[in-house]
């Protein structure tokens, strides 16, 4: 059953940023299996009828291309993916709770194709009005940009914002208002993951497989 996350995680990952080492995480290992990731299974479990099962990540940071080596996340996420390195998030950390939803890295051949959909007359206004949706629910757009145009696409293009996207997420932060450690959680998060499904749907469409 899930319950939302109780203090204790958010307290785990304020002090985690602190004492990032083995030592620290595993003398509150107990904290991270109970607060942590106990009611994120609960909650993704929840989620499942609807959305698919969640690939819960691995508290341990690949450190095999980083210079900074501190050995764990400050972060517990989890996705329902939807297409290739897109899908449903959600996470906890420190700074509270927060979902989101669009890709989050695409190969060339799938972001070419992602942009000609982008430049497209009918599909690329659809995506405007998927993320002007978004943004008036209170989303955030993010994601890696380019600073100029991509190659082969006009800087006064109309839709040149979304053409320099990289990556394209929508996020909705919750922080740690009192809703993140009740059950009242799951519904919210629900209803968010509703609102970013055309997103999710249009990214399927368009995106190369």
């Amino acid at each position: 059953m899930f319950t939302g996350f109780p203090e204790a995680a958010l307290d785990f990952y304020d002090d985690l940023e602190m004492d990032n080492s083995r030592t620290f995480f595993q003398a509150h290992r107990h904290i991270y299996d109970t607060a942590i990731l106990a009611p994120m299974r609960a909650l993704t479990d929840l989620l499942a009828d609807e959305f698919g099962p969640a690939k819960i990540y691995r508290p341990h940071r690949d450190l095999r291309f980083s210079k900074d080596k501190s050995p764990y996340k400050t972060h517990q996420g989890a996705v329902v993916p939807t297409a290739p390195s897109a899908g449903y998030y959600v996470e906890v950390s420190a700074a509270g709770v927060r979902v989101a939803g669009g890709f989050y890295h695409a190969e060339p051949d799938r972001l070419a194709a992602l942009r000609t959909a982008i430049d497209h007359e009918l599909y690329g206004p659809e995506l405007e009005r998927i993320v002007a949706a978004l943004t008036a629910d209170g989303f955030v757009l993010g994601g890696d940009r380019l600073k100029t145009a991509p190659r082969g696409y006009p800087r006064d293009h109309p839709r040149i914002a979304l053409l320099r996207h990289r990556s394209l997420t929508a996020t909705f932060d919750y922080g740690f208002a009192p809703l993140v450690h009740t059950a009242a959680l799951a519904d919210r998060v629900r209803a968010h993951w509703r609102a970013l499904t055309p997103l999710q749907e249009w990214i399927t469409r368009h995106g190369a497989h």
